[in-house]
């Protein structure tokens, strides 16, 4: 690309930018009015958050309508500051929403409105307590997701598109405002800002996936019983896979002994050839060409769609970033295993009726993984490329659409246009709140307790992870992604332990990294908190805010619909009395991660905290 951005006017074709136009717009987006509004929305969400999990205390003033809530910290100097903003606690598990007005910092006497992240997390790093190495990267990751951010509100506001006229792969760069809790949503630590054009999904440039071609000896490929050996030539085509086999016969080599896969050019340029050099030089990494077909990042940046073949596989490949404070590699065994999952999962819907013609729940299967590990390496130095070249195949959502069906991520449903029309508003007003609400829960939490309590697995199905299938806005059906690291289960609580395949167990070092990271588990309390955390409290948790927002939708009736449909499900199958006293959704409390707490202290231990569960109250 060499200083040349490519984005996508309203008629799809490509526009080039160039290096000082780029630079330009840089400029006008920080100097311009995105740059407080962004700011004045992450200083929300970091506050909201550290709140919500009692990292930091709070006085409550009640007001008329809110709550004043008054924070005191005592800075690095000893020095009293005091924080003060307004909002409300919600009846959505107890959730803290900030008013959209300014926060203000007190000291001496003086009152400013808060114009500095930074300042506020170094004020109360010595009242939270946290580890201060820890506290300097979080702010990093706010103040990057502060930049990174601008530019894609600037993009919105230029470019005032509707999103109720985007179709499902159009949306997954149309919503742009990422997760509505974490506060440094949008982080994607080791993008500079050319590459959040180049490569952030907001401003959906093309893609062109670089195709490598990896010795065997050190590839682990991991296929789905049901997907034909044939499988490479279905992807890229005979004449694609000829080219790229012509590059390895003109060096001497042959095609048998290697495995082809593709990897991000960003992952390319700036972790495959600085740390792979050897195996490069070695010929046991060989570089092919670039992908014949155009990809386009979706939401989760690492995973792209295909766009010259929309039916074609989606790539999740390995991406040495940090996004929403999470590593973007793919650990080898998760890559291994996400087939293996898929299969089981594929013969669970396809053998139960209800979740097949009932419910008619697709599953967006990953049928193939590959992930390379050089030999070269020692244990010691095996920490740098771990996860950094991997693959995963997924199963394009448009193979599972009948006639009629059109679909868009739950990320939508909270989704407003860049002159704040909500994407669902056309749907309300076809269908009336009541009925539209009615539909989309019944839809959507059926088929994810059924897996729960008929099958004993959980699914982490937040916002990005779900799809919404409708006709014409009615919610009909749910499509699921994302299995090789996002469902969790104890063997001895599933409903056919035979049918479960053996898994590539998490390794001790992965596990020191990430505590949170692992699919069997013997705690069934944790089971249950997945389902709980993921999909009712951050996924349905946002829609019963926004709706209530945006709509005047009573929390306290969305919640008690929500409950309704879990027990009208338990009365209809009184015979899984077990599994529902077991993963007990309705308890009065239920556990949450710390999100905003894990940034803050050492992950030496797993950060939860209890809350009211919205679902365990009657009125």
């Amino acid at each position: 690309m060499n200083g040349v951005k490519l984005t996508l006017n309203r008629t799809g074709y490509a526009d080039t930018m160039s290096e000082r136009s780029q630079r330009d717009s840089v400029e006008s987006a920080i100097c311009g009015p995105q740059y407080k509004k962004v700011r004045q929305r992450i200083l929300r969400q970091l506050i909201e958050a550290l709140l919500f999990e009692k990292v930091l205390p709070a006085q409550k003033v009640p007001l008329e309508n809110k709550t004043q809530f008054i924070l005191g910290v005592t800075d690095h100097r000893g020095k009293e500051i005091t924080y003060i903003c307004s909002g409300s606690e919600r009846y959505t598990f107890g959730r803290i929403r900030l008013d959209e007005g300014p926060v203000f910092r007190i000291e001496d006497d003086k009152r400013a409105e808060v114009d500095s992240l930074s300042l506020f997390l170094l004020d109360a790093a010595s009242t939270i307590g946290g580890d201060q190495s820890l506290v300097i990267a979080f702010i990093h990751e706010l103040e990057q997701t502060l930049l990174n951010d601008v530019l894609a509100q600037q993009t919105r506001m230029e470019e005032s598109e509707l999103l109720s006229e985007c179709s499902y792969d159009e949306l997954e760069g149309a919503v742009m405002d990422g997760h509505l809790y974490h506060p440094s949503y949008k982080s994607r630590l080791g993008f500079d800002f050319e590459e959040q054009y180049r490569y952030g999904p907001e401003f959906r440039a093309e893609i062109k996936p670089i195709w490598l071609a990896v010795h065997k000896h050190n590839v682990t490929l991991s296929s789905s019983a049901n997907k034909s050996p044939d499988w490479i030539v279905e992807e890229l085509g005979s004449q694609q896979l000829k080219v790229f086999y012509n590059v390895l016969d003109s060096r001497g080599l042959k095609p048998e002994n290697y495995a082809l896969m593709p990897v991000h050019p960003w992952q390319w340029k700036h972790r495959i050839i600085p740390y792979y050099h050897t195996d490069i030089h070695n010929e046991l990494i060989v570089k092919l060409g670039e992908s014949e077909d155009g990809y386009r990042p979706q939401q989760s940046i690492r995973t792209l769609t295909n766009t010259t073949h929309p039916e074609k596989a989606y790539l999740k490949l390995s991406m040495n970033i940090i996004n929403t404070s999470t590593g973007r590699v793919l650990a080898p065994h998760t890559v291994a295993n996400a087939p293996l999952i898929s299969d089981w999962l594929s013969s669970i819907v396809e053998s139960d009726r209800y979740l097949h013609d009932e419910l008619k729940l697709s599953i967006l299967e990953e049928y193939i993984g590959a992930s390379y590990q050089s030999t070269e390496r020692s244990d010691q130095l095996a920490s740098f490329t771990y996860g950094s070249l991997g693959c995963i195949w997924r199963t394009s959502l448009h193979t599972k659409l009948r006639s009629g069906e059109e679909a868009c991520a739950f990320t939508a449903l909270c989704a407003l246009s860049a002159d704040g029309t909500p994407f669902i508003q056309k749907w309300i007003g076809m269908y009336g709140i009541d009925v539209w609400v009615q539909q989309l829960l019944e839809k959507s939490i059926v088929p994810i307790i059924h897996l729960l309590y008929g099958h004993g697995i959980a699914f982490e199905s937040h916002a990005q992870n779900l799809i919404l299938i409708h006709e014409a806005g009615l919610p009909t059906r749910i499509a699921m992604k994302d299995f090789h690291d996002g469902i969790r289960f104890s063997r001895k609580h599933l409903a056919n332990p035979e049918g479960c395949p053996n898994l590539h167990v998490t390794p001790d070092a992965h596990t020191r990294v990430n505590r949170n990271s692992f699919i069997e588990t013997e705690d069934t309390e944790n089971i249950k908190d997945l389902v709980l955390g993921a999909f009712f409290f951050i996924n349905l948790g946002e829609i019963a805010i926004f709706l209530a927002d945006k709509y005047g939708y009573s929390e306290q009736k969305f919640w008690k619909q929500a409950r309704a449909i879990i027990i009208r499900y338990q009365e209809q199958f009184p015979k899984w009395n077990d599994r529902y006293n077991t993963f007990n959704l309705l308890s009065p409390t239920n556990e949450l991660e710390q999100l905003a707490k894990r940034r803050l202290f050492a992950d030496s231990e797993l950060r939860v905290h209890q809350v009211r569960n919205s679902l365990s109250y009657k009125e």
